[in-house]
């Protein structure tokens, strides 16, 4: 199983930006992305806090559709 990073709001958008989505909505402090492709997610910013590992795996497998080595992966480049 791969381990997951440990990653903040904002680092995740950003990482999501550079693989081809696009900042739709704001409200509060979430936001939400979509792709090109139709996938569409949603990311919160509590400040410079980490995302906990479950919504970040929740995010990773249901709505980026990728394997955790997928995402580790592409991460770490």
């Amino acid at each position: 199983m791969s381990k997951l990073p440990i990653i903040s709001g904002g680092e995740l958008i950003k990482f999501l930006k550079s693989i081809g989505f696009t900042i739709i909505r704001r409200k509060g402090s979430h936001i939400r992305l979509k792709a090109e492709d139709g996938r569409i997610t949603t990311v919160p910013i509590h400040g410079n806090k980490d995302l906990p590992k479950g919504l970040l795996r929740k995010i990773v497998r249901e709505d980026l559709e990728m394997s955790l080595k997928e995402f580790t992966d592409l991460y770490s480049k």
